[in-house]
């Protein structure tokens, strides 16, 4: 152990020396200094001893634990018995122990050295640890501070813990804005006001919403502006105590790319659409006439084909009308004249017509968007929720459903068949993939669950605030 006795005092210096050579400590004696400090560095020195207690001496040790790491040294001062009154000074300069009776009693010297070694290798052992700790959290901090995504981290009761640079520049607060308060203050209503209710039911019951599953959600900046983000939450205990990480990035040009993308196939579903309906469906209807035409005259001419020609022009009648349909699934034309519920009507009752099911529309209201395409979107998140229901789900019965309060619109699909897997979620359908899709893009939360009806409820939820939609009756 590499040692400094510092002083005045002769006499101690000598029996300090005799005793620490004895424990084969490496030892420097000096009297204080300036120049004294940098050598402790210099030498790698742990423990120090103090001859005496003058003013320069004990300046010395003030001097040292003022150091940047002035904290890693052991001090013991040597005192006299006619000074005990000036034990004041000792604990002015910040000394860790004093030795009085015990420097002439060899034994008692001896031990009382030892446990200024234990106490400079548990010190030293202690400055290491809090070195690391040190270079882990500036390294921590460097890498938060400087990382593109937004990264928040909470309690188990939502409060704020540490909100980064992206954070602050994504939500627009500053981290001294947020630090303690409750996390819920990012999120618009009404996932605001039930935010730390998910938190309860995740304590109470372990069921995760959300931790340990991206998902994408609606954030709220300081100014009250909403954005789509995406949202990955992770659990961490450390020392007994649970906190969550979320880490969050700005999906908006996403979103604006993805509803281009969108916009661009909804235009060449409605041209196809359009050319079935004027191309391909007038073509037939001329045919018909004319074949009908000719199955006349050889009916009238008692001509063995006249039967088959009658059968030719009832193929062709069914094939326009089938071209008809299809045009009319791809171009929904009551969606643009009569508005969403007299589409979702008629939706309904073709849905029953062909598949032979009870399709019921409940409180269903007219609404209408600032975009037409989100109107669209809505109206085939419907028509494959239903769709799916029959096809995959062989149901028998379908309600759709709205519900309307001051903070939300919610609109579900139920159905009595056999429902999801337990693990959908898994490998979603392409069906699913687009449902989800389209529900981000006009800014709406998809969720899949179990139906009071015993098979699957879709149900897309379009907040009241910050959304593009409103009510017409």
């Amino acid at each position: 152990m590499n040692t400094l006795i510092s002083g005045f005092n002769t006499e101690v210096k000598d029996v300090l020396t005799n005793a620490l050579e004895k424990r084969n400590h490496t030892l420097y004696v000096k009297e204080p200094s300036d120049e004294l400090l940098s050598f402790l560095d210099e030498k790698n020195i742990t423990l120090i001893f103090l001859t005496d207690n003058l003013d320069k001496t004990l300046n010395f040790s003030r001097q040292v634990r003022a150091k940047k790491e002035g904290r890693r040294f052991t001090i013991y001062s040597v005192i006299n018995k006619n000074d005990m009154d000036q034990l004041y000074k000792l604990l002015d300069a910040d000394v860790d122990q004093y030795i009085l009776e015990s420097l002439f009693d060899e034994q008692r010297l001896d031990i009382r050295i030892e446990f200024a070694e234990r106490q400079a290798r548990n010190k030293q052992g202690q400055f290491l640890i809090e070195q690391k700790l040190r270079v882990s959290e500036a390294r921590v901090r460097a890498i938060l501070s400087t990382t593109v995504d937004a990264i928040i981290t909470i309690d188990e009761r939502g409060h704020i813990l540490s909100f980064n640079q992206a954070a602050e520049k994504l939500f627009l607060f500053q981290a001294s804005d947020v630090i303690g308060k409750n996390v819920s203050m990012l999120m618009p209503q009404p996932y605001k006001r039930e935010h730390d209710g998910y938190i309860n039911n995740y304590h109470n019951t372990g069921e995760r919403k959300i931790i340990g599953i991206g998902r994408e959600v609606t954030g709220q900046r300081k100014d009250g502006t909403l954005f789509p983000m995406y949202l990955a939450v992770s659990e961490v205990n450390a020392n007994d105590e649970k906190f969550f990480t979320g880490i969050v990035r700005d999906i908006t040009e996403q979103r604006r790319l993805e509803h281009e993308v969108l916009r661009i196939s909804e235009h060449e579903r409605r041209r196809i659409g359009q050319d079935l309906h004027d191309g391909l469906g007038q073509m037939l209807t001329g045919i018909t006439l004319i074949n009908k035409s000719i199955a006349s005259t050889l009916k009238d001419q008692d001509h063995k084909l006249a039967t088959e020609s009658e059968e030719i022009t009832k193929l062709i009648r069914e094939a326009d009308e089938y071209a008809r349909n299809l045009s009319r699934t791809l171009i929904p034309v009551e969606l643009e004249s009569n508005g969403l519920k007299a589409a979702i009507r008629r939706m309904a009752d073709n849905a029953e017509k062909l598949f032979n099911i009870k399709c019921t529309l409940v409180d269903f209201l007219d609404i209408s968007f600032d975009d037409p395409t989100s109107l669209s979107h809505l109206y085939r998140i419907i028509q494959e929720a239903t769709s799916n229901a029959v096809k995959h789900g062989n149901a028998s019965n379908v309600i759709i459903k709205m519900e309307v309060d001051k903070d939300k619109l919610v609109l579900s699909i139920e159905d009595d068949g056999t429902g999801f897997p337990s693990d959908w979620d898994q490998g979603k359908g392409l069906g699913v993939r687009i449902m989800q899709f389209r529900s981000n893009l006009i800014g709406a939360n998809l969720r899949i669950l179990e139906s009071d009806l015993g098979g699957a409820a879709i149900i897309i939820t379009l907040l009241t605030v910050g959304s593009s939609y409103k009510i017409i009756n």
